[in-house]
C-alpha cells in the first residue's frame, strides 16, 4: 500500500484543498439573518435505545456502502472487458491516455505519464484502494517522484463508488438529505479530482 509519510501529508493537503476548491466553485456568503442555529427538541432516549438505534443505522450504512462498492467495481469492470473485447484496450487504458496531459502538468515525467495517469484513471472510475494495489503491486514501475505524486492524488475519495457510498450511506439515515447528494454527485466528483490534482500538483512543485 501507500507509504504512511504521504497519507499523513495527503491528509493535511486534503483539507486546505478541500477549502480551497469549494470556494472556487461553490462561492457563498451567509447573510446575519441566515446564520441561525436551530436545535429541534427531541425525545429522550435511554443508553440502550440509543446504542440500539445507532447499531442499527451503522449496520444499514455498511451493507449499503458493501453494495455500492460491489456494483460500481462490478460495472468498471463490465465495462472495461467490453472494451477489451471490442477494441482490445480497456476503458482505464483509454482514460489513462487522456489523463496523461494532466499527469505531466502534476510534474510526472513523460515517459511514465501513461502509467501513472492510468492509475489515476483507475482510482476515478474504479475507487483508490484498487489503484493503490495496483501501484504496490508492483506492475507499474514508476520513479520515487511519480509515487510520491500518484500517491497524494490517490488518498482522497474522488470517485465514482465513493460518490455512490456517500449518497448511499447518507440515505441510509435521511433519504430526502441523501437524494440531495445523489444530485449533487457529478459535482462532487469534479470537485473532489480538482482537490486531487491540487494537491499533486503541489507535490510535484516541491519534490
Amino acid at each position: 500500500m501507500i507509504e504512511p509519510k504521504y497519507v499523513v501529508i495527503a491528509l493535511v493537503l486534503n483539507l486546505f484543498g478541500g477549502f480551497i476548491i469549494a470556494s472556487i466553485i461553490n462561492p457563498y456568503e451567509v447573510k446575519p439573518e441566515d446564520d441561525i442555529l436551530v436545535v429541534a427538541e427531541t425525545k429522550r432516549q435511554s443508553f440502550f435505545e440509543m446504542l440500539g438505534e445507532y447499531i442499527l443505522d451503522g449496520f444499514k450504512v455498511g451493507v449499503i456502502v458493501c453494495a455500492m462498492l460491489i456494483g460500481f467495481v462490478g460495472i468498471i469492470t463490465l465495462i472495461n472487458n467490453i472494451f477489451l473485447g471490442i477494441i482490445g484496450i480497456s476503458f482505464q487504458e483509454i482514460l489513462g491516455y487522456l489523463f496523461s496531459p494532466f499527469a505531466f502538468f502534476m510534474g510526472i515525467p513523460m515517459a511514465e505519464c501513461v502509467d501513472a495517469a492510468s492509475l489515476m484513471a483507475t482510482k476515478i472510475v474504479a475507487n483508490e484502494f484498487v489503484a493503490m494495489m495496483q501501484l504496490s503491486s508492483g506492475t507499474v514501475i514508476l520513479s520515487a517522484k511519480s509515487v510520491a505524486i500518484v500517491s497524494i492524488f490517490l488518498v482522497f475519495f474522488a470517485n465514482f463508488s465513493s460518490i455512490g457510498i456517500i449518497a448511499g450511506a447518507v440515505k441510509a439515515l435521511n433519504e430526502e438529505k441523501g437524494n440531495v447528494v445523489a444530485c449533487f454527485g457529478l459535482r462532487l466528483l469534479y470537485g473532489a479530482t480538482l482537490v486531487s490534482i491540487l494537491n499533486a500538483t503541489i507535490v510535484g512543485l516541491i519534490i
